[in-house]
């Protein structure tokens, strides 16, 4: 096979690299360390997240995209560069073919950056396909029949809800509420009640290790270190579950929003179809403990974690890379 094709869902916190025939080959965190003095890329993915909160003056590692677009071009094309050579190897006598999963409400200047950050990263030929059609195709939902499915999509920058039906989106929203802004919440939560500072990676470890969409029935504890806000000294204090689920519900309560006002705009009859069928959830964020039974209390209609649901818009995109043909309606734009 001459040309080699590559799957990418170009998440904000988390990005993952799909090949035809092997899968999932990577999935590292979307960060990039740069040298400032001479705007050298030091490192990318895991070791470039390690560094967060961690550098001098000389070094910065950041997140490239902000709610699930492009905040900082030429970074982002160092990182899908990296990718595409960490996935194929740094010598190829081909281009790779490579096809990157958007958000559904991205503008045509933000796609356009999108398209040519992977050209310019050394791509033959760069296919756009939108996120809730790719976790929808990647959590087994058949989109090319004549029946409305809801897909719930909700990464680290940004929630995706849509209504598929015959291949394509009936009714979408995308909300720049995800894993992200959980965090910053509980940041701002523990700094509010406990007057103590801590870093994202603490309030990340928070929500995976206690956190929950409804209050547990047997609360749960994990010691915090941070700095005390008051006395500027290092401080350690213990912090109960129930407080993470209190931190979050504001922006929980924006994606039930969003999943409200998709399904006022959703055609009865496929209305009908996902009272039937419930919602299908995708993505990082998804596996909040209770996120399912919260949403399904709220909206009314059964609500299901897809298998895998981190991975579905990486097993999606890479399959409709796959068949390019079948997809060919849900796949956006081509360069």
């Amino acid at each position: 096979m001459l040309s080699k094709k590559l799957a990418i869902d170009l998440g904000t916190t988390y990005s993952l690299v799909y090949l035809p025939g092997r899968g999932i080959v990577i999935n590292e965190p979307s960060v990039v360390a740069i040298s400032l003095s001479d705007k050298k890329v030091m490192a990318v993915g895991l070791e470039a997240k390690e560094m967060i909160g961690r550098t001098p003056d000389t070094i910065v590692a950041s997140r490239p995209l902000k709610d699930g677009v492009i905040a900082d071009y030429r970074t982002t094309q160092a990182m899908i560069k990296y990718f595409i050579n960490k996935a194929l190897g740094g010598i190829r006598f081909f281009r790779p073919e490579v096809m990157i999963a958007v958000p559904a409400g991205i503008t045509s200047t933000e796609r356009r950056a999108v398209i040519e950050a992977t050209l310019q990263a050394g791509a033959k030929a760069a296919y756009i396909i939108k996120e809730p059609v790719a976790a929808a195709i990647g959590a087994n939902i058949p989109i090319g029949s004549a029946s409305g499915h809801m897909i719930v999509d909700i990464g680290g920058g940004t929630t995706e809800v849509a209504v598929i039906s015959l291949g394509g989106m009936v009714a979408n929203a995308s909300v720049r509420i995800g894993g992200t802004k959980l965090d910053a919440a509980i940041q701002e939560f523990i700094r509010k009640k406990y007057s103590l500072s801590i870093g994202e990676r603490t309030a990340e470890e928070l929500k995976i290790s206690i956190g929950s969409a409804l209050p547990l029935e047997e609360a749960q504890y994990m010691d915090v270190r941070g700095r005390d806000s008051i006395q500027g000294l290092p401080k350690t204090i213990t912090v109960e579950s129930d407080d993470v689920t209190e931190a979050i519900q504001d922006e929980l309560g924006g994606i039930i929003q969003a999943i409200k006002s998709v399904l006022q705009e959703t055609p009865p009859e496929l209305s009908a179809d996902i009272m039937d069928k419930g919602m299908v959830l995708s993505g990082g964020t998804a596996l909040l403990r209770n996120l399912d039974k919260l949403l399904a209390r709220a909206i009314g209609i059964p609500a299901y974690v897809a298998d895998e649901a981190q991975l579905c818009v990486a097993k999606g995109t890479g399959i409709a890379l796959e068949n390019l043909e079948s997809y060919k309606k849900s796949i956006l734009a081509t360069k």
